[in-house]
Parts: structure tokens; sequence; C-alpha cells
């Protein structure tokens, strides 16, 4: 009789199968735990490669940005025929507590908290109005003024001024000596500490006060301005040539005779080492004191094109006292300027401020040719953007730009513009921080040497092209502002 029923595996055969099976697994997790983590760590950190051609001029990110400049340009009024100037000016002291972070250098020791206050920080503020634009002006002892801070400003002044983040122009005096703990995030605990919204609060109260006592203390005034040249008291850190030497100032007077002066200078306020946990408004602040000594006025330091310029602070002296030096020689050249004032009482105000959009970023620590995911920069608080100001004043233009805006920079481009006729201040950080932003000879080349691979390597984080980009915007508003194409 036929046996029917199917015969059972060998169990030798059926312990081979399932050890098959089992081996399988073991390999695909195995390749599992490679893969996975390599192809997350490639999406997330990189290395990605480096585009070496950012063709700006026809993409979506900068043809944004020239729209968004058009259409907050329908919001001002440039005129012929401007209303009499009303200026006010004030100031606000944000100086913090003894053991509040401080701002600036990343190595700085004890948890970057400062154990004395060496001199007071302040916010100060200048509100012009033609009568149609008013516009405000302000000036902080910090190392940058983030998004965070200005949304709050903008938020305590909007009701009773009517000032937006198209008239406010946030510029700050970059001391690595000033507070820290604004700004939330892993970068800005890096850079300023631990963030604290105590402190916040303080510093955002402090801009918007020193806003509404100048816009309310507006009355009839005039302004001059110039500019006195202190090349020995800035270097370019890179070894090149060029810099930015000229000390800009403006003076308002009221009817009375009482003064107020802006100034703008770019070298670094980092006469003070990382060693020192001083507060301090660093050579900024000794120079905005010392005017006040010898006139009675109230400065407001308006920054500068920072990026690759370094302090020369007197030969000799310890830090405290070379910095203290530094800024009272620069106040001194400044009031001892032979040139005449002119003064005027009628000038067009008009301002724009607006969002920035940029190309991917190409942060490059380790190799020119390659980069960091752009999906860690934002895990890491990087911003996918800044912003750009511009105020008119006249024939004054302030621009703000988001970056530590390369000095050399910023004197062809004010070389430029005084051939038209225009006094162009440009001024770093604003809003936002986006790295340097130097001169696009150096990019593709940076030559040896480590100052060099930190500006035109390391910190440069946006990629070839920005300095054209940058500069295809500023025109775009120079001749919006200026009439410069029908002229």
């Amino acid at each position: 009789m036929l046996d029917t029923q199917e015969k059972s595996p060998e169990p030798w055969l059926s312990m081979k199968c399932l050890s098959n099976k089992r081996v399988k697994i073991v390999l695909v997790s195995m390749l599992a735990l490679v893969v996975i983590p390599a192809v997350l760590f490639v999406m997330m950190i990189g290395p990605w490669p480096v585009y070496h051609d950012s063709q700006y001029a026809g993409s979506a990110f900068f043809k944004t940005t020239l729209q968004r400049i058009d259409q907050h340009l329908v919001q001002t009024e440039v005129t012929d025929a401007p209303g009499p100037l009303q200026a006010g000016w004030a100031e606000r002291d944000m100086t913090p507590p003894v053991g509040t972070p401080m701002a600036g250098f990343s190595g700085r020791p004890n948890e970057k908290r400062c154990t004395a206050v060496h001199d007071p920080v302040f916010s100060r503020a200048i509100v012009l109005s033609d009568g149609h634009d008013t516009v405000a002006l302000v000036g902080s002892d910090l190392l940058m003024t983030t998004e965070n801070l200005a949304r709050k400003v903008w938020e305590k002044v909007a009701d009773a001024t009517g000032l937006t983040s198209d008239s406010i122009l946030f510029t700050t005096s970059h001391t690595h000596s000033g507070p820290g703990a604004f700004a939330p995030g892993l970068l800005p605990e890096f850079s300023y500490g631990k963030y604290d919204p105590g402190i916040e609060e303080r510093i955002a109260s402090a801009m918007a006060d020193a806003i509404l006592d100048a816009f309310n203390a507006m009355r009839p005034a005039r302004m001059a301005h110039g500019m006195v040249e202190a090349p020995e008291f800035i270097e370019n850190r890179t070894g090149m040539p060029g810099k930015d030497g000229s000390l800009r100032y403006l003076v308002l007077e009221d009817d009375s005779g009482q003064r107020c002066y802006g100034v703008r200078y770019s070298a670094h306020p980092t006469v003070l080492p990382q060693e020192s946990l001083d507060l301090s408004a660093e050579y900024p602040g000794a120079l905005c004191g010392r005017i006040r000594e010898k006139t009675g006025a109230m400065t407001v330091f308006l920054g500068g094109a920072v990026g690759a310029m370094g302090p020369v602070p007197p030969e000799g002296a310890p830090p405290m006292e070379g910095m203290r030096r530094m800024g009272e020689a620069l106040a001194d050249r400044l009031l001892a300027d032979p040139a005449g004032l002119a003064f005027t009482s009628h000038l067009d105000i008009a301002s724009i401020g607006v969002p920035v959009d940029l190309p991917p970023m190409q942060v490059r620590p380790v190799s020119t040719r390659w980069r960091l995911s752009p999906r860690l920069a934002r895990v890491v608080g990087l911003p996918p953007g800044g912003w750009m100001q511009a105020v008119r004043a006249g024939d004054l233009l302030f621009l703000g730009l988001p970056h530590d805006a390369g000095g050399e920079i910023a004197l062809e481009w004010a070389r430029a513009a005084a051939e038209k006729g225009i006094d162009l201040w440009v001024s770093s950080h604003c809003i936002a921080y986006c790295g340097y932003l130097s001169p696009d000879r150096y990019y593709k080349s940076p030559t040896n040497g480590y100052d060099q691979e930190y500006e035109w390597r390391l910190m440069n984080w946006y990629g070839p092209d920005q300095e054209a980009l940058y500069r295809d915007l500023k025109d775009h508003v120079l001749d919006a502002f200026f009439d410069l194409k029908e002229s």
C-alpha cells in the first residue's frame, strides 16, 4: 500500500533554512545600520559638493527680493520738495546685571558670564521726519540685532508711532564685550551664551523706549554731515591693502542749539580680548563719552562695515587703556574736522526694510570643495535669509546688511556713490546674521593663512557672487531713492 502522506523535511534541512533566514536578517540589519546613518549623515550634515556659479541674476530668490523692494518703495515718498525737518533723539541704559552672559567670543571662559561692569551699555535712537515719512535710526551697544529683538521692538512702538519694519533701521556697535543671552537657539547660545528671556526683554524694551522718547521729542531741526579719515586705527585682518578708514558723522541741531551726533566707523570693537569678563561698550562707548564730555551732546554709534576690519589701538597700551584712548582719539578727530558744516533744514526722508532671500547655504569648514548640508544649517539656527534696510536723509543713505559687511566692499561702494553726490554709510548685522560678505574676487581663490581662511572660506556662508548680489540690490534702491536712472 502506497504512503500518500507527505514526508516532513529532514530536520537538518529545516535547520539550514532557518539559519539562512537568520543570516539574511543579520546581514540586512547590519547593512541598514551602516547605510541609514550614512544617508542621514550626508543629508543632515554633509559633505555636499559646492556650487561654483550662483547665477543669481536669473534666480527666483533674487527676483523675489527685487519684487519686495519695489512693493515697499511705493509706501515711501521720494520728493525734491520735502517739508521742514523734525528730529528727536534719546538713549536708554540697558546694562544687565553682573553674571549675564557676554556676546562675541565663543572661547570666553566662565560660561561667558561677566564678572563686572566696566562701563554701561546703551541703546540710542534718532528719529527723523520730513512731514510725510518718519524713520528711526537705532544704534545699540550689542554684538548684533537679531530678528527676535527686532520683532519685539516693532510690536512695542507700532501703535504709538506708526513706525514699522520699513522705517526702523537697526545698527549695532558690534562690541564683543556687550550683553548676550538675548536670542534662543543652538548657534546663538554658542555665540551669545545661554538664552535668558529677561535679558531679551530688557534689551528690546531699551531699544523701544529710546525710539519712543526720540519720537516724542521731535522738534524743528537741521542736519549736516561730513567725513574725516582715520586710517591709523583700522587694519585689514586678511593682510590685503583695502580698509574702510573713513570716520563718517552727522550733526543734528535744534533751534536752541542743542546737538546730537551720529557716527560710523568700521573697525571691529575687539580691543578687549576674550579673556576679559568686564562688560563694556568698547571703543565706541569711549568715543560717545568723549563727545559728550566735550560738547554735552548725545552720540549714536551707527556701526560700520566691520568685515575683515580689525582695530588698531595706540601701541603699547593695555587693552582697557587702549580701548579708551582709541575711542577718544576718534572723537577728537571728528570734533577737530576743519570742514565747515553745511546745515539744511529741509531734506527728503525715505526708507524701506525687506527680507532678502539668499541661495542655498555653502558653509565650508574643512575644504573649499565641500560644504555642510543646508539642513544642518536650519537645525543649528542659521538663517535661510536676512534683511536689507535703507534710509535716505537728503543726500545721505544708510544701508543695513545682514552680514559682517566687508570693509573693502563698503569703501568701493562709498566711492562710487560719492561720484553721484551720495554719502553712503554701509552697516552690518541688520536683523539677522548671515556670515561674512567678502569681496567676490577672493571667494574662489583665497590666499594661505588663518585669517584669510576664516574670512573668505569658513565665514562666507552663502556661496559665490554675494558681493555682486548685494551690489545689484543696493543699486536698485539707489536708483529709486535718487532717480539715478533718469539722470
